[in-house]
């Protein structure tokens, strides 16, 4: 910004000028009033002026037929998927797929890659995916997946007649690997942990099968300790905040924050827990008690995985980082927290629980999730595949 303020003073408050893109695409220019101080006015010009700007340059897009698939692509991630206030891993996700595979590769020297975004068929697009798919196992399933979203948003916006990503060949998403422990190592791992601080956080991992996240962002009173309940109502995070303007060679984190969010998803739920969690809990919020009273710098926020020291949530990494140097001084094979939330789909499995609950257990999106993780260590395959055939219908969500 220059010297010059954008604001100024009229009728007892601050004000600054606007501009708004009509349907006609000419330009309507106004003034915006009501701020106590000056700094207020011009915050508000910034946000007011970023909005035309993204107003015109849809309109470029619009009257401009020759924009290219890469710029396309940038326009996309930084203007629109950006705002959609998704997860930030899975926008640091979506912008190392953009920035760091997609668009290198369609403006790679001497390559005829890039396409008119007018242009793009399917024929191109399995040729191009096709040649991502070698940079990673996984890249051909997630850059179809982002230039799906992508392309679906260019539609909508009808810069394109049609998507034709949904007519190119699917690529198989990675199986995660899964470790399970046998009974006896299940049982030395309950042995060792059960004098730890972290005895507690296991028993939430293998017995009621909460993801890292959850376990980490749950509060004392999310416990119903007479009905013996949890209910799980947000996670505790450490997001990524990438940096501004990334460009097409990498994508910059500027800092990691720890952040408190709700649930992934279809992860709101209540959870029958075990008496042994119930009375570990008691213990735990007994040790919390004297920890606030006895350190100066403690702070009461409530967290069941809380700092001795400070009473701020214990960081999400530090519980696999338990796990990871104690599992081998035990001589058990190194499992982490989402390998506990394994054992507890395999405990459900192995007492013929029903697919339907093990996924709402689990907080899925869906039993055909559930099922595509865990159908290896699953007996009588072939049942549960017709169980799931019969039972659901799938939902065309775009990419599968």
């Amino acid at each position: 910004m220059s010297n010059k303020s954008v604001a100024f003073f009229e009728r007892g408050s601050w004000y600054h000028r606007t501009r708004t893109l009509l349907e006609d695409y000419t330009v309507s220019y106004g003034k915006k009033g009501g701020f106590k101080t000056q700094e207020e006015a011009e915050e508000s010009y910034e946000k007011c002026n970023e909005e035309y700007m993204k107003q015109l340059t849809i309109h470029h897009l619009n009257i401009d037929k020759e924009v290219y698939l890469s710029s396309y692509l940038i326009y996309w991630f930084e203007n629109i998927f950006k705002e959609k206030n998704l997860q930030n891993n899975y926008i640091l996700g979506v912008a190392y797929v953009i920035y760091n595979m997609i668009v290198p590769f369609l403006r790679e020297e001497n390559s005829k890659g890039d396409i008119k975004l007018k242009l793009v068929n399917t024929t191109f697009l399995d040729s191009l995916l096709e040649k991502l798919s070698e940079i990673t196992e996984s890249a051909g399933n997630k850059c179809r997946e982002v230039l799906n979203l992508a392309m679906n948003d260019a539609l909508k916006d009808k810069f394109i007649s049609y998507n034709p990503v949904q007519d190119t060949k699917p690529y198989k998403r990675k199986t995660p690997k899964i470790t399970i422990l046998n009974k006896n190592q299940l049982k030395k791992l309950l042995q060792f942990a059960q004098y730890e601080n972290w005895y507690l956080e296991i028993l939430l991992g293998i017995f009621c099968g909460l993801r890292k996240g959850e376990i980490m962002g749950l509060k004392f009173q999310d416990f119903d300790k007479e009905k013996k309940i949890i209910r799980i109502r947000r996670q505790l995070v450490i997001d990524p905040v990438l940096a501004n303007n990334p460009n097409a060679i990498n994508v910059k984190v500027e800092k990691y924050v720890l952040t408190e969010k709700p649930p992934k998803k279809n992860s709101y739920r209540n959870i029958r827990v075990p008496k042994i969690i119930i009375e570990k809990l008691i213990d735990r919020q007994a040790e919390y008690e004297v920890h606030k009273i006895i350190k100066s710098n403690f702070e009461d926020l409530n967290y069941v995985s809380f700092n001795r020291d400070t009473g701020k949530p214990q960081l999400p990494n530090s519980f696999n980082n338990y796990l990871y140097r104690q599992c081998p001084k035990n001589a058990i094979p190194t499992i982490s927290v989402h390998g506990l939330r394994h054992m507890f789909a395999t405990i459900l499995i192995e007492r013929n629980v029903p697919l339907i609950k093990i996924s709402a257990l689990m907080g899925h999106d869906s039993p055909h999730t559930t099922f595509e993780i865990y159908c290896d260590i699953m007996d009588e395959r072939e049942k549960i595949v017709e169980f799931i055939n019969n039972t659901f219908t799938p939902e065309i969500v775009g990419v599968h």
